[in-house]
């Protein structure tokens, strides 16, 4: 099977060209296998590159455990810079379908080559309290803060969070500190806890300025990643549903920066960032 393997700020998966390629195994566990480090190519994931009946392109991603994700921020821009970099389109605004949707992105390119993405993430939707509300810039306007924040008790401690959904569930903590944070102890503990009976993903945030925050994360099904970027735009959306940020922040995660928009007209998160292709090979299946 042939692969490419390419990452977003860190965040890296293996590509697979399913108008090319046939797999040859069902795609949780071929996941599996590709994103072991040791024993595979190494990765956080698996991500399908295939034909869709309604937009341009359709991306499918697998976690590294082999669990189905419903969405990739970083994933979709190095979709979109494969499929034009290897000349499957030559148009700079492309239409990819996920399971959350379809995503629009505008591609920035020198040379023949993309080298930064944009996309438009969709609107978020609130998921405190157990809601599910889209934040409208009607909603926006309005929310009371009383209706932003949920207490999780985590290992008899008392965490506060903001719960929101860029296609994916992010539930998003602020802290003093996110280089002290035990990730690896407290990350997988609110991932499985039971307020969450889909799992979710977790972020830690600090806050730097009114335009820039720091970011960890720990994702659903891979542990902590390099990067993530529908976590991102949580974060950015947290942010400012909190007081925190302006409307665009910088969001520093452990592999880069991605700078985030929550477009105040018409509620739409736009996330920037770079997509990188590492190299091409085949695996053995």
């Amino acid at each position: 099977m042939k692969f490419t393997k390419m990452h977003g700020i860190g965040n890296d998966y293996v590509y697979v060209n399913c108008f090319e390629e046939e797999l040859a195994m069902d795609p949780g566990r071929l996941a599996e296998l590709v994103s072991d480090r040791h024993c595979g190519i190494g990765s956080d994931g698996l991500i399908l590159i295939k034909p869709s009946a309604v937009a341009d392109f359709c991306m499918d991603m697998y976690n590294s455990d082999g669990s189905r994700g419903a969405m990739c921020g970083n994933g979709i821009r190095c979709v979109a810079k494969y499929v034009y970099d290897h000349g499957m389109t030559n148009m700079t605004t492309i239409r990819i379908e996920t399971l959350s949707g379809i995503k629009t992105i505008d591609l920035t390119v020198k040379d023949g080559k993309v080298r930064l993405a944009n996309v438009d993430m969709g609107m978020p939707v609130l998921l405190s309290q157990g809601v599910n509300r889209e934040l409208t810039p009607e909603v926006r306007k309005e929310i009371a803060d009383s209706e932003i924040w949920e207490v999780l008790d985590v290992q008899d401690k008392e965490m506060s969070m903001i719960h929101i959904s860029m296609g994916n569930p992010h539930a998003v903590f602020f802290v003093d500190d996110v280089d002290n944070i035990e990730i690896e102890k407290i990350g997988p503990a609110i991932e499985t806890h039971p307020r969450f009976p889909d799992r979710t993903n977790v972020e830690f945030v600090q806050i730097v300025d009114e335009s820039h925050v720091k970011m960890r994360v720990w994702e659903r099904g891979a542990g902590e990643t390099m990067a993530c970027g529908t976590g991102a735009c949580a974060v950015a959306v947290a942010c400012r549903l909190a007081g925190y940020s302006q409307d665009k922040v910088d969001v520093r995660l452990l592999g880069g920066t991605l700078t985030i928009f929550w477009n105040p007209d018409n509620g739409h998160v736009e996330m920037c960032g770079p997509a990188t292709e590492v190299f091409t090979g085949e695996f053995n299946v």
